[in-house]
């Protein structure tokens, strides 16, 4: 289907930027880009503003990216698009037809490692979306990042920092996890300060907050007024997104991507969750830069700190490096299950294991579907066993194919 929406391309996206450049002008076009964070910060944004985000909204590439721009309507006083990409030369081309007003950029990360490279190409690429903004734009930076930071001097237009530490224009502290309703900080602004309660889970998540209050701040909103509208943000589906089972045990989901600085971020939560037992269930990294084994090495020691047991959803190679580092800080061999590459039975080693006060982190790359395990322990009938599905456009609860499998059936990709 990718390759579909990149064939429409070049006829919608002229579409696009011709209606964006003559029927919606006058409109305030918040772009969002960055490496991760994107989808959260889109909707904050677009919280923030007081509207509502589209169902599709977080489709952020190629011919979807124009029926973002098409959704826009005249008279509009704002609109919030996410923008994505996948190679060298795209964001200029997508900055061209959004003709951003606003850019925001959440983070430079490992996401591109094999289609872009190293982080100092990632961020020239995503910073053509920053190099677009008129003067009388502005750029929200997430100042904690210096390869964000880098791009202060790139624009003409305003520059807002956003972050943790005081330096920036927009900043958080106090910084408390109240599980499993959200998070609670103080806001700083403009020697302003305002308390915060969000229903997002955890300090990482402060940081979509923190910039959607700098663009609502550029636009002429009062912090009162945001604080009150972000109140009603809730988390993300599948991104650090908690979940009650019947039984009384909680599932903390964050299965979309997995870039190693979100599963840092992801066990960094974990830790802070008051639990009687944690539990990870952990399937492979996206994209890791240089050897694998010791990534691998590193993300089992952080296990052993964080968890009581993990069910590893992974190659041979892998699960041994998982083994290694976690065999390095004394965690126990049979709390150490090896599930393959097969999801369900990763979801069969937790069926009946699970009870009031457990708290389960699930976190894997998109392709791999780990939501599968939620649904299972959910009391879903789950007989869809890929290994590895690139169905960008559906999500696993509602596919045709989860509760019916594949057995008899081939597979064409």
């Amino acid at each position: 289907m990718r390759g579909v929406h990149r064939r429409t391309w070049p006829v919608l996206g002229r579409m696009a930027a011709s209606y964006r450049k003559n029927l919606v002008k006058e409109t305030r076009v918040v772009a969002v880009v960055g490496s991760c964070g994107k989808t959260t910060t889109m909707r904050a944004a677009t919280f923030s503003l007081g509207m509502q985000p589209h169902p599709d909204a977080h489709r952020n590439a190629w011919d979807r990216l124009a029926r973002s721009i098409f959704r826009i309507r005249p008279g509009d006083r704002h609109a919030v698009i996410e923008v994505g990409i996948d190679k060298i030369g795209q964001m200029a081309m997508y900055a061209s037809v959004v003709r951003p007003d606003i850019t925001v950029v959440t983070a430079i990360g490992s996401e591109h490692n094999r289609s872009l490279g190293t982080p100092e190409v990632t961020r020239a690429e995503k910073s053509h979306m920053v190099r677009a903004l008129p003067s009388s734009g502005a750029a929200v930076l997430n100042g904690d990042d210096p390869n964000v930071r880098w791009m202060k001097d790139l624009t003409r237009a305003r520059v807002v920092t956003f972050g943790v530490d005081k330096t920036n224009d927009v900043h958080a502290s106090h910084i408390v996890l109240d599980w499993p309703k959200g998070t609670k900080f103080k806001v700083h602004s403009d020697g302003q300060i305002r308390d915060f309660c969000v229903r997002l889970i955890g300090r990482h998540m402060v940081y979509p907050v923190l910039a959607a209050v700098a663009v609502a701040l550029v636009e002429g909103f009062d912090l009162d007024q945001v604080a009150e509208r972000l109140e009603g943000l809730t988390p993300t589906a599948r991104r650090l997104e908690p979940v009650q089972l019947p039984n009384g045990a909680f599932l903390l989901l964050d299965c979309e991507k997995a870039p190693l600085e979100t599963i840092e971020s992801a066990f960094d939560i974990l830790a802070e969750i008051p639990a009687r037992r944690r539990i990870v269930v952990l399937g492979e990294v996206s994209e890791p830069l240089g050897s694998q084994g010791p990534i691998y090495r590193h993300l089992g020691e952080r296990i052993a700190q964080v968890a009581s047991k993990a069910v590893l959803v992974c190659g041979k190679n892998s699960f041994k490096s998982y083994a290694v580092g976690a065999k390095r800080r004394g965690f126990p061999a049979h709390a150490l299950v090896s599930a393959g590459n097969d999801v369900l039975k990763a979801a069969e080693v937790l069926k009946g294991d699970l009870g009031p006060g457990d708290v389960v982190l699930i976190k894997g790359r998109d392709n791999q579907r780990l939501d599968r395990v939620w649904l299972t322990l959910a009391g879903r009938s789950v007989r869809c066993d890929i290994d590895d599905c690139d169905s960008r456009g559906v999500i696993c609860e509602s596919c045709p194919m989860l509760e019916r499998g594949w057995e008899g059936l081939r597979v064409v990709i």
